[in-house]
Protein backbone atom coordinates (compact mmCIF):
# COMPACT_ATOMS: atom_id res chain seq x y z
CA UNK A 1 0.00 0.00 0.00
CA UNK A 2 1.71 3.54 -1.10
CA UNK A 3 0.50 5.96 1.84
CA UNK A 4 1.34 9.60 1.61
CA UNK A 5 1.59 11.26 4.77
CA UNK A 6 1.46 14.85 5.37
CA UNK A 7 3.27 17.26 7.86
CA UNK A 8 5.23 14.44 8.62
CA UNK A 9 7.60 16.48 11.16
CA UNK A 10 4.31 17.44 13.10
CA UNK A 11 2.93 16.94 16.71
CA UNK A 12 0.66 13.81 15.25
CA UNK A 13 2.52 13.17 11.69
CA UNK A 14 5.89 12.40 13.59
CA UNK A 15 4.68 9.54 15.16
CA UNK A 16 2.46 8.26 12.53
CA UNK A 17 5.53 8.34 10.05
CA UNK A 18 7.21 5.80 12.58
CA UNK A 19 4.45 3.45 13.01
CA UNK A 20 3.65 3.39 9.64
CA UNK A 21 7.78 2.63 8.76
CA UNK A 22 7.41 -0.37 12.18
CA UNK A 23 4.10 -1.58 10.16
CA UNK A 24 6.80 -2.42 7.07
CA UNK A 25 5.38 0.61 4.70
CA UNK A 26 7.38 2.89 2.80
CA UNK A 27 5.53 6.39 3.51
CA UNK A 28 5.61 9.38 0.95
CA UNK A 29 6.05 12.12 3.44
CA UNK A 30 5.23 15.85 1.52
CA UNK A 31 7.69 18.07 2.90
CA UNK A 32 8.10 21.54 2.45
CA UNK A 33 11.87 21.52 4.32
CA UNK A 34 13.03 18.03 3.32
CA UNK A 35 16.33 18.58 4.90
CA UNK A 36 14.66 18.40 8.07
CA UNK A 37 14.04 14.79 7.93
CA UNK A 38 15.63 13.29 10.94
CA UNK A 39 18.62 10.80 9.61
CA UNK A 40 17.46 7.67 10.89
CA UNK A 41 14.24 7.72 9.38
CA UNK A 42 15.54 8.00 5.37
CA UNK A 43 16.17 4.51 4.45
CA UNK A 44 12.59 4.13 5.39
CA UNK A 45 10.55 6.74 3.75
CA UNK A 46 10.20 8.57 0.40
CA UNK A 47 10.75 12.67 0.62
CA UNK A 48 9.11 14.46 -2.34
CA UNK A 49 9.10 18.39 -1.67
CA UNK A 50 5.77 19.63 -1.71
CA UNK A 51 3.78 23.00 0.04
CA UNK A 52 0.13 21.81 0.99
CA UNK A 53 -0.72 24.94 0.10
CA UNK A 54 -0.22 24.55 -3.77
CA UNK A 55 -2.73 22.44 -5.66
CA UNK A 56 -0.33 21.44 -8.54
CA UNK A 57 2.65 20.34 -6.05
CA UNK A 58 0.31 18.46 -4.25
CA UNK A 59 -0.91 16.46 -7.56
CA UNK A 60 2.70 16.06 -8.71
CA UNK A 61 3.76 14.54 -4.67
CA UNK A 62 0.80 12.28 -4.49
CA UNK A 63 0.46 10.57 -8.14
CA UNK A 64 0.53 6.59 -7.61
CA UNK A 65 -0.73 7.10 -4.02
CA UNK A 66 -3.74 4.99 -2.57
CA UNK A 67 -4.53 6.67 0.42
CA UNK A 68 -3.20 9.99 2.12
CA UNK A 69 -3.17 11.12 5.73
CA UNK A 70 -3.91 15.35 5.30
CA UNK A 71 -3.45 17.83 7.61
CA UNK A 72 -4.53 21.48 6.74
CA UNK A 73 -1.09 23.52 7.42
CA UNK A 74 -1.68 25.66 10.32
CA UNK A 75 -2.22 29.26 9.47
CA UNK A 76 -0.29 32.41 10.75
CA UNK A 77 -1.77 34.27 8.06
CA UNK A 78 -4.24 37.45 8.02
CA UNK A 79 -7.18 35.58 6.72
CA UNK A 80 -6.41 32.17 7.95
CA UNK A 81 -9.90 30.53 6.64
CA UNK A 82 -8.49 32.01 3.17
CA UNK A 83 -5.83 29.41 3.68
CA UNK A 84 -7.50 26.61 4.75
CA UNK A 85 -9.58 26.83 1.55
CA UNK A 86 -5.94 26.94 -0.12
CA UNK A 87 -5.87 23.54 1.69
CA UNK A 88 -8.93 21.74 0.80
CA UNK A 89 -8.34 22.63 -2.93
CA UNK A 90 -4.63 21.08 -2.97
CA UNK A 91 -6.36 17.99 -1.18
CA UNK A 92 -9.75 17.71 -3.47
CA UNK A 93 -7.39 18.40 -6.49
CA UNK A 94 -4.97 15.21 -5.24
CA UNK A 95 -7.79 12.70 -5.27
CA UNK A 96 -9.86 13.88 -7.85
CA UNK A 97 -6.87 13.97 -10.21
CA UNK A 98 -4.92 11.33 -9.23
CA UNK A 99 -7.55 8.58 -8.24
CA UNK A 100 -6.46 8.43 -4.36
CA UNK A 101 -8.76 6.03 -2.94
CA UNK A 102 -9.02 7.12 1.28
CA UNK A 103 -8.03 9.68 2.34
CA UNK A 104 -7.75 9.80 6.86
CA UNK A 105 -8.24 13.84 7.49
CA UNK A 106 -6.62 15.45 10.88
CA UNK A 107 -9.96 17.04 11.76
CA UNK A 108 -11.07 18.69 15.61
CA UNK A 109 -13.94 17.98 17.97
CA UNK A 110 -16.20 20.89 16.73
CA UNK A 111 -15.81 20.65 12.95
CA UNK A 112 -19.04 19.21 13.24
CA UNK A 113 -20.72 22.98 14.12
CA UNK A 114 -19.24 23.44 10.31
CA UNK A 115 -19.64 27.81 11.36
CA UNK A 116 -19.09 29.01 14.42
CA UNK A 117 -16.06 27.89 16.06
CA UNK A 118 -13.19 30.20 14.65
CA UNK A 119 -10.03 28.04 12.80
CA UNK A 120 -11.94 24.99 13.41
CA UNK A 121 -14.43 25.98 10.84
CA UNK A 122 -11.47 25.50 7.97
CA UNK A 123 -11.52 22.15 8.92
CA UNK A 124 -14.91 21.66 8.68
CA UNK A 125 -14.76 23.11 4.78
CA UNK A 126 -12.26 20.33 4.48
CA UNK A 127 -14.24 17.96 5.89
CA UNK A 128 -17.56 18.72 3.43
CA UNK A 129 -14.98 19.05 0.33
CA UNK A 130 -13.78 15.84 1.13
CA UNK A 131 -17.55 14.21 1.58
CA UNK A 132 -18.31 16.08 -2.11
CA UNK A 133 -15.65 14.45 -3.96
CA UNK A 134 -17.30 10.79 -2.92
CA UNK A 135 -13.54 9.57 -1.97
CA UNK A 136 -13.58 7.14 1.13
CA UNK A 137 -12.49 9.16 4.02
CA UNK A 138 -12.56 8.83 7.41
CA UNK A 139 -12.29 12.07 9.60
CA UNK A 140 -10.29 11.74 13.25
CA UNK A 141 -11.98 14.59 15.28
CA UNK A 142 -9.27 15.34 17.74
CA UNK A 143 -9.69 16.82 21.49
CA UNK A 144 -7.69 19.66 22.49
CA UNK A 145 -3.85 18.35 21.67
CA UNK A 146 -1.80 18.23 25.11
CA UNK A 147 1.18 19.73 23.21
CA UNK A 148 -0.87 23.21 23.07
CA UNK A 149 0.69 23.36 26.70
CA UNK A 150 3.90 23.80 24.92
CA UNK A 151 2.51 26.73 23.49
CA UNK A 152 1.82 28.78 26.53
CA UNK A 153 5.69 27.95 28.31
CA UNK A 154 6.34 31.22 29.89
CA UNK A 155 2.93 30.91 31.64
CA UNK A 156 3.94 27.77 32.94
CA UNK A 157 7.13 29.11 33.54
CA UNK A 158 5.78 31.51 35.76
CA UNK A 159 3.09 28.97 36.89
CA UNK A 160 -0.08 30.96 36.01
CA UNK A 161 -2.17 30.30 32.56
CA UNK A 162 -5.23 32.16 31.25
CA UNK A 163 -8.03 31.09 29.51
CA UNK A 164 -10.94 31.47 27.65
CA UNK A 165 -13.10 28.79 29.06
CA UNK A 166 -14.78 28.37 32.10
CA UNK A 167 -12.45 26.29 34.27
CA UNK A 168 -14.96 23.95 34.79
CA UNK A 169 -16.32 22.86 31.26
CA UNK A 170 -14.96 19.18 30.76
CA UNK A 171 -13.32 18.98 27.70
CA UNK A 172 -11.52 15.69 25.84
CA UNK A 173 -7.98 16.21 26.35
CA UNK A 174 -5.90 13.85 23.58
CA UNK A 175 -1.80 13.09 23.50
CA UNK A 176 -1.07 13.47 19.58
CA UNK A 177 0.92 10.24 19.71
CA UNK A 178 -2.25 8.72 20.55
CA UNK A 179 -4.22 10.06 17.32
CA UNK A 180 -1.22 9.08 15.44
CA UNK A 181 -1.86 5.50 16.19
CA UNK A 182 -5.70 6.06 15.48
CA UNK A 183 -4.29 7.21 12.20
CA UNK A 184 -2.33 3.77 11.51
CA UNK A 185 -4.97 1.78 12.58
CA UNK A 186 -7.25 3.30 10.20
CA UNK A 187 -4.77 3.98 7.23
CA UNK A 188 -4.02 0.08 7.57
CA UNK A 189 -7.21 -1.54 7.74
CA UNK A 190 -8.78 -2.38 4.71
CA UNK A 191 -12.27 -3.23 6.01
CA UNK A 192 -13.91 0.08 5.90
CA UNK A 193 -15.31 2.32 2.66
CA UNK A 194 -17.46 5.25 2.60
CA UNK A 195 -17.82 8.04 5.12
CA UNK A 196 -16.80 7.81 9.02
CA UNK A 197 -16.05 10.10 11.55
CA UNK A 198 -13.65 8.75 14.50
CA UNK A 199 -13.77 10.94 17.52
CA UNK A 200 -9.84 10.96 19.65
CA UNK A 201 -11.33 12.43 22.63
CA UNK A 202 -7.99 11.08 24.79
CA UNK A 203 -8.15 9.09 28.27
CA UNK A 204 -10.93 11.59 30.19
CA UNK A 205 -12.34 14.54 29.93
CA UNK A 206 -10.71 17.30 31.94
CA UNK A 207 -11.48 20.87 33.43
CA UNK A 208 -9.22 23.38 33.75
CA UNK A 209 -9.14 23.27 36.71
CA UNK A 210 -8.39 19.42 36.58
CA UNK A 211 -5.30 20.62 34.08
CA UNK A 212 -4.16 22.80 36.97
CA UNK A 213 -4.31 20.73 39.61
CA UNK A 214 -2.08 17.48 37.26
CA UNK A 215 0.02 20.53 36.26
CA UNK A 216 0.64 21.24 39.50
CA UNK A 217 1.03 17.97 41.05
CA UNK A 218 3.80 16.75 37.97
CA UNK A 219 5.89 20.15 38.41
CA UNK A 220 5.84 20.29 41.77
CA UNK A 221 4.93 23.71 42.27
CA UNK A 222 1.49 25.69 41.98
CA UNK A 223 0.25 26.14 38.42
CA UNK A 224 -3.03 28.39 38.52
CA UNK A 225 -5.61 29.22 36.04
CA UNK A 226 -7.74 31.59 35.67
CA UNK A 227 -10.70 32.78 32.49
CA UNK A 228 -10.20 36.30 31.26
CA UNK A 229 -12.85 37.69 29.30
CA UNK A 230 -12.89 37.40 25.68
CA UNK A 231 -11.44 40.96 24.73
CA UNK A 232 -8.55 40.60 27.12
CA UNK A 233 -7.50 37.50 25.34
CA UNK A 234 -8.08 38.86 22.15
CA UNK A 235 -5.58 41.78 22.97
CA UNK A 236 -3.10 39.20 24.12
CA UNK A 237 -3.14 37.56 20.98
CA UNK A 238 -2.75 40.70 19.31
CA UNK A 239 0.55 41.93 21.99
CA UNK A 240 1.66 38.28 20.07
CA UNK A 241 1.81 39.88 17.07
CA UNK A 242 -1.12 37.90 15.51
CA UNK A 243 -3.13 39.65 12.63
CA UNK A 244 -6.80 40.27 13.83
CA UNK A 245 -7.90 38.08 11.60
CA UNK A 246 -6.15 35.49 12.97
CA UNK A 247 -6.31 36.60 16.82
CA UNK A 248 -10.24 36.67 15.96
CA UNK A 249 -9.85 33.07 14.38
CA UNK A 250 -7.92 31.49 17.69
CA UNK A 251 -10.03 32.92 19.74
CA UNK A 252 -12.99 31.51 18.10
CA UNK A 253 -11.93 28.29 18.70
CA UNK A 254 -12.82 28.89 22.49
CA UNK A 255 -15.79 30.61 22.54
CA UNK A 256 -17.06 28.58 19.60
CA UNK A 257 -17.22 25.64 21.82
CA UNK A 258 -18.53 26.57 24.91
CA UNK A 259 -22.07 27.74 25.99
CA UNK A 260 -23.65 24.63 26.31
CA UNK A 261 -21.56 22.50 23.16
CA UNK A 262 -21.37 18.94 22.85
CA UNK A 263 -19.45 17.07 20.36
CA UNK A 264 -21.17 14.91 17.95
CA UNK A 265 -19.52 11.51 19.20
CA UNK A 266 -20.04 10.94 22.50
CA UNK A 267 -17.01 9.37 24.30
CA UNK A 268 -17.06 5.41 23.99
CA UNK A 269 -14.44 2.59 24.17
CA UNK A 270 -13.71 3.58 20.71
CA UNK A 271 -13.21 7.08 21.01
CA UNK A 272 -10.75 6.90 24.16
CA UNK A 273 -6.99 6.52 24.07
CA UNK A 274 -4.58 5.44 26.71
CA UNK A 275 -1.61 8.01 27.41
CA UNK A 276 -3.17 10.52 30.57
CA UNK A 277 -1.67 14.12 30.96
CA UNK A 278 -0.03 13.15 33.81
CA UNK A 279 2.20 11.06 31.95
CA UNK A 280 2.74 13.46 29.10
CA UNK A 281 3.23 16.21 31.70
CA UNK A 282 6.09 13.78 33.12
CA UNK A 283 7.42 12.79 29.91
CA UNK A 284 7.16 15.86 27.87
CA UNK A 285 6.62 18.95 29.15
CA UNK A 286 9.26 19.11 31.89
CA UNK A 287 11.92 18.49 29.30
CA UNK A 288 10.54 21.51 27.46
CA UNK A 289 10.46 23.29 30.89
CA UNK A 290 14.26 22.68 31.54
Amino acid sequence: MRIAVTAPNGNVGRHLTRALVRAGVRPRLLMRQPDRLPADLRDFVEVVRADSWDPELVVAATREVDAIYWVDPTSAGADPLADYARATEAVTAAVTRNGIGRVVFQSSVGAEKRHGAGEIDGLAGTEVALDETGVDVTHLRCGYFFTNLLLQIDALRAGALQVALPLDAPMGWVAPRDIAEVAATVLLNPAWSGRHVQAVHGPADLTWNDVAAILSSELGRPVTVEQISDKAMYDQYLEAGMPPGLAEAVLGMSTGLRDGFVPEQARTAATTTLTTLSSWVHDELTKALT
